[in-house]
């Protein structure tokens, strides 16, 4: 029976830099493509922040940041037209400025 130990009987024999780019190149393929929106998911996604904002209800917004999707559940406090970013915050009240390209979905949250 062969006892193969996978990786860990070639790191031996490797420098620390290519072992830096091999997980380097793992963490890659984990890596997401961000999704393009039509016009009609567009429209929904206005609504939907648009009926937040004006009866300050929270919403969970999830959007495309450093290569990963991420969520954030909370109200919207502010709409900056010249940077077209919402500002929302948290129930932690932290405040997080997500740029309007980035948004992939926006959804009522039911609980606070």
């Amino acid at each position: 029976m062969i006892r193969d130990r996978g990786r860990i009987k070639w790191t031996s024999m490797m420098l620390p830099e290519h072992v830096k780019l091999l997980r380097d190149w793992a963490q890659e393929d984990q890596y997401e493509q961000q999704r393009q929106l039509d016009e009609q998911q567009l429209e929904q996604l206005n609504e939907t922040i648009l009926e937040a904002m004006e009866y300050n209800r929270p919403v969970s917004i999830t959007y495309y940041r450093q290569r990963r999707y991420e969520l954030v559940v909370g109200k919207i406090h502010y709409w900056n037209d010249l940077g077209q970013k919402l500002h929302v915050v948290d129930k932690f009240e932290e405040l997080h400025r997500i740029q309007l390209t980035a948004i992939a979905d926006v959804r009522h949250a039911d609980e606070w």
